[in-house]
């Protein structure tokens, strides 16, 4: 199947809701406990646009279908941070363990590269090893892990802080 990375479109954003909600009311790869509504990714789109952050989609050409998408925004909102950002990244399960992931980060990587982003962080469900295990993969280190910080399900979660310098 032929993919293609591109800028996300508000016409993406029922597709990108519907990778998105499932994560938040079934899985942890999120520990926010609320389903988005359309206007929540709206205005987060509006956000990126604005801050000229990437927001990016991976789509299946064949079907015109939305696999996936990654984004990445400011780390902290302290100017001293301007040069480090965390990303997030989400592949449909309809679409997973076919590489998308590993496509999306190498694009989001070559594209923070070109912004002149020193530092992207990802913060890691630790019991996401597929995820952990991807960003090993593009030099990312763990540099912190926090026990016990989230809770979703009623479970204590733990969180992976892994980084990659990139210049």
């Amino acid at each position: 199947m032929p993919f293609q990375i591109r800028t996300a479109t508000e016409q993406d954003l029922p597709c990108i809701l519907a990778i998105y909600n499932p994560e938040v009311l079934h899985g942890f790869a999120t520990w926010n406990d609320q389903a988005y509504r359309l206007e929540d990714f709206r205005q987060k789109l509006q956000l990126f646009q604005k801050n000229n952050d990437p927001f990016f989609v991976i789509e299946d050409q064949e079907n015109l279908k939305i696999a996936g998408y990654a984004d990445y925004a400011a780390f902290r909102n302290f100017s001293g941070y301007r040069h480090t950002v965390e990303h997030s990244l989400y592949i449909s399960p309809e679409y997973a363990r076919q590489g998308l992931g590993k496509c999306l980060l190498q694009h989001l990587i070559a594209y923070a590269k070109q912004q002149g982003k020193h530092v992207m962080v990802a913060g890691i469900d630790h019991g996401n090893a597929a995820s952990i295990a991807l960003h090993q993969q593009f030099g990312f280190r763990q540099t912190g892990y926090m026990p016990q910080v989230g809770e979703k399900f009623g479970e204590w979660r733990d969180l992976v802080l892994m980084q990659l310098v990139l210049d």
